[in-house]
């Protein structure tokens, strides 16, 4: 493990990230960092069809999950 010197606004961006999505500051940087990665060597497919096809590889079936009505 490393330290990765990232300016202040970026860290203040990752830290109300991070309260936002539920994670430490440690993994939403390796977050973004991960699918920073494969946004770039996967140009062609959008921000949600990484996600989706990462959650798919987990295990994860979004596709069995009810949305509740409004």
């Amino acid at each position: 493990m490393g330290i990765v010197n990232i300016d202040d606004e970026l860290h203040d961006q990752l830290r109300k990230a991070s309260g936002v999505s539920c994670r430490s500051i440690n993994a939403q940087a390796a977050f973004w960092l991960k699918i920073g990665m494969l946004c770039e060597t996967n140009p062609t497919q959008s921000f949600n069809e990484i996600v989706a096809r990462e959650l798919r590889a987990a295990g994860v079936a979004p596709e069995h999950l009810k949305v509740a009505s409004a």
